[in-house]
């Protein structure tokens, strides 16, 4: 078959950019290395989307979560990945959990069967040199093609431990005691919220962090080196009772504007997106659970009911600093024939690797047939999501992310939490029916191609 797209990765972000390009009647080869004598880490199996860690997509309630947002929007568009979810589904409350075996095993017939789409069992080593090409290698990318994309991007590595702070909804913030200041108040004084602590609170949080419970590093992880500017708070903890104090938690130059004076410590959030909705927590890399991290984390004065769009980690990925790469319809502005989609980019979880995935497909057939396709509004789940990799995350401090309400624009006044969830949806569900129906491009998505539910993965029937 002679492609006009080459996709790069079979996992759900690659999957679902062929699915969209071959139902436009785009003639797509998809490269994946699991079964021509390539294997990662972290994965058993050759099949396409093959799920590595939880067997959850989480939320499927669109009324009053970001990601059930995201899983509507995606089936109005015809995602291949939420079809073969939902026809492969198991009991999880209001989750969408799903037989891994099953879902991986729906995704690869689907694929197989398309008579537009040239599944290839190869490895791809360098970037395409030309010709419109999709990059969806996820955060196990092979180390030539990691190389590839270094060179091409300019980065120094890509695969490393990737330490993540902890990020939280400014609004949930206790401004009676927190105060915003910088340094020895240099550059603007709204730049960081200052959380203080007396000596009392920070040992007590100290003692936190040595006693709280750990995640462990996987088997294939442990070989790949933190840097020390990522060291996690609870082993700087472990270095000694003051490390914090001379580090993330430095209260030097900072005067609480209640007494006059420096606290004993502090923690300091800094601004996350261009909206000021988010803010990270400075310095906090952390491996703690993250049930741990909530009960700890919320001891910190100003931070008693502090909502987390994101919790801390510590991890081996692999992606690129996308606002400072992409474009708005995630091509790599200094080679415009080659889009990213999933992990990659920086999004983080399987919904969401889908979802960009979705779009990119979307952007190259648009582009193919000759036409322009906006992209989604900020107000919808999908919008939300390109819009933080694309240019909406600060490129200095970009780490991976999933989708929340925190992307969003801000409702305007004051409404109850749940009420406010609501106003999001609804809106959202507005943006995305006036954005499908304004495209010059056909937007419509069926349901998956036809996806037939199935009791065990070798009793799967394709639909033809």
């Amino acid at each position: 078959m002679t492609h006009q797209v080459h996709i790069i990765g079979g996992g759900l972000a690659g999957s679902e950019a062929a699915w969209q390009l071959a139902e436009a009647g785009v003639k797509v080869r998809l490269s994946e290395m699991r079964g021509g004598g390539e294997m990662t880490p972290a994965h058993q199996t050759d099949s396409l989307a093959e799920l590595v860690c939880s067997n959850s997509f989480r939320s499927d309630d669109a009324e009053h979560n970001a990601v059930g947002l995201l899983h509507a929007e995606m089936r109005r568009l015809g995602s291949l990945i939420m079809a073969a979810a939902d026809a492969c589904k198991v009991p999880a409350g209001s989750a969408l959990a799903v037989d891994r075996d099953g879902f991986a095993a729906t995704v690869t017939e689907r694929i197989l069967a398309h008579p537009n789409i040239e599944l290839v069992r190869e490895r791809v080593d360098a970037l395409p040199s030309s010709g419109p090409a999709i990059v969806a290698t996820g955060p196990l990318t092979a180390i030539a093609l990691a190389e590839s994309i270094g060179a091409a991007t300019g980065a120094d590595a890509l695969a490393f431990f990737d330490a993540i702070a902890p990020i939280v909804h400014r609004e949930t913030v206790d401004m009676d005691i927190c105060w915003m200041a910088s340094r020895w108040d240099k550059g603007e004084t709204h730049d960081y919220i200052n959380c203080p602590m007396t000596k009392d609170q920070y040992l007590a949080f100290h003692q936190g962090l040595l006693d709280g419970e750990k995640t462990e590093f996987k088997q294939w992880e442990k070989d790949t080196p933190y840097f020390e500017g990522c060291m996690p708070i609870e082993v700087m903890a472990e270095r000694g009772v003051d490390t914090l104090r001379y580090g993330p938690m430095k209260p030097v130059g900072l005067d609480d504007p209640r007494t006059g004076r420096w606290p004993y410590a502090v923690v300091q959030l800094r601004q996350d997106n261009a909206l000021g909705t988010l803010w990270n927590m400075v310095g906090f890399q952390t491996k703690l659970k993250h049930a741990e991290q909530v009960r700890l984390f919320r001891t910190i004065p100003g931070l008693e009911r502090a909502e987390f769009a994101r919790l801390g980690g510590l991890h081996r990925n692999t992606f690129i600093n996308s606002p400072r790469l992409l474009d708005g319809t995630l091509r790599l502005k200094s080679a415009p024939h080659i889009r990213f989609a999933g992990q990659i980019t920086g999004c983080e979880g399987y919904v969401e690797s889908a979802a960009i995935g979705l779009l990119a497909g979307r952007f190259a057939a648009a582009e193919l047939a000759g036409a322009t396709l906006q992209s989604p509004p900020p107000e919808t789940a999908l919008g939300a999501l390109l819009g933080h990799i694309t240019g909406g995350a600060e490129a200095d401090i970009y780490q991976p992310m999933n989708v929340n309400f925190g992307l969003f624009p801000p409702i305007e006044g004051k409404a109850k939490k749940a009420d406010r969830k609501r106003l999001y949806t609804s809106r959202a569900e507005a943006a995305l029916r006036e954005w499908m129906a304004a495209s010059p491009f056909p937007l419509a998505g069926g349901a998956g191609g036809g996806v037939t539910p199935h009791a065990r993965p070798d009793q799967l029937i394709p639909t033809p």
